[in-house]
């Protein structure tokens, strides 16, 4: 297995864990940001902030006219109470790296140090420090901002709680799910719960809507391709014998194929006009769009095989089982450029909980693969496009 510099491996935990105590809300990461530019000043990487809000886009040069590799680390955190009784546990109340986005910012960090020591680099390097990825809001605006400018390929990662130590994850086809929102309206003129007939009932054409919604899982749907309907909020009326004039139901939509994804938004609308034609109330339905599913495919994809079983050996690259049915906002990333995202071996020892959970923990072990992963990754995909011209 590849490995990293005893001493660097040490100041990528230091600031793995530094970055840990301050954390800090999507959107609000001005100390990260300050943080991530000392390391890159130390470094004579040149940078730019305030991307896409508190993002940075760094670039380490390489030969002109060739495309650069962009490498992708988010920054924020979580509005949690830390109940993990580490001894650089969060010192901002209310806030936590819950998610591991502390490790992914020193792990790229970690690339970045290894490819500057390097005078052949065959490709430039885009490093980007992404604000605001669990809103779902910050690759896009990087994007907007032209963080991927220039750029021919594109690689992200994840740290994988399920996955031991010393292993990547490198998935063939979906990994994340895309994660659309809806909400629906009903609407009738209210009335006496004793006298129902003088009226139109909105709850009960709602309670219609959320059962029937669910044949567009069971029903509409390939059952070989993922996709989840999950209705998270229903509200209406304000006492027991009253009919009320309205009703909101609020859910969520996930697939991880675009085409399973528009199914699914067409068919939350179809399914709430005709119910609600039905029962006589009128309808206002909003079907709003988030992050796009992550899929894996291409020569990034067998670049990063290749890579991976370099920097760990065959026998530890592994495949998810099935896809994340969780969203990643890099998605919007593969959208614009070719890329590929992983997952990164990082199993605690003991009891391990999941992500965005107050006691979330991770082994630091995983800071000095992902380091020599994406590193490698950066100069392979940058000779593939040195080869080619584009």
């Amino acid at each position: 297995m590849t490995s990293i510099p005893a001493d660097l491996e040490h100041h990528l935990i230091a600031l793995r864990r530094d970055l840990h105590r301050h954390p800090e809300l999507s959107g609000r990461e001005e100390q990260t940001a300050a943080r991530i530019a000392a390391e890159l000043d130390a470094l004579g990487i040149s940078y730019r902030t305030g991307v896409g809000g508190t993002g940075i886009v760094a670039d380490i040069p390489g030969p002109d006219g060739v495309p650069a590799v962009a490498l992708r680390a988010d920054m924020d955190a979580l509005p949690l109470q830390e109940e993990t009784g580490l001894p650089f546990a969060s010192e901002v109340d209310g806030v936590m790296h819950a998610c591991g986005h502390d490790g992914h910012v020193a792990i790229i960090v970690g690339a970045a140090t290894l490819a500057s020591r390097s005078a052949d680099r065959p490709a430039p390097i885009r490093l980007l420090f992404q604000p605001a990825e669990e809103t779902g809001e910050g690759a896009a605006a990087m994007i907007a901002d032209g963080a991927l400018d220039g750029v021919g390929m594109i690689f992200g990662g994840h740290l994988d709680r399920m996955h031991r130590p010393g292993t990547l994850v490198v998935t063939d086809g979906p990994v994340n799910a895309s994660t659309d929102e809806f909400y629906i309206d009903l609407e009738g003129p209210g009335g006496h719960g004793a006298r129902p007939h003088e009226t139109v009932d909105p709850v009960l054409a709602g309670t219609a809507i959320v059962q029937s919604l669910q044949s567009l899982i069971t029903r509409d749907r390939d059952p070989t391709r993922a996709g989840v309907l999950t209705v998270g909020v229903f509200t209406g009326g304000t006492a027991p014998n009253i009919i009320p004039t309205t009703t909101r139901i609020e859910g969520t939509l996930r697939a991880q194929h675009p085409e399973v994804r528009a199914q699914l938004q067409a068919g939350v609308r179809r399914v709430a006009e005709l119910v609600a034609a039905a029962h006589r109330v009128r309808v206002r339905i909003d079907v709003r769009e988030g992050t796009p599913p992550v899929v894996n495919v291409g020569e990034p994809l067998q670049l990063a095989h290749q890579v991976a079983r370099d920097v760990v050996g065959p026998e530890a690259v592994e495949q998810l089982k099935t896809g994340n049915m969780g969203g990643e906002d890099f998605g919007f990333y593969l959208e614009a450029v070719p890329g590929c995202f992983i997952r990164i071996g990082a199993q605690p020892p003991g009891e391990s909980f999941s992500a965005h959970s107050s006691r979330f923990w991770w082994d630091e072990g995983a800071i000095g693969v992902g380091a020599a992963f994406f590193d490698a990754v950066a100069r392979a995909a940058g000779t593939v496009l040195a080869s080619r011209g584009d």
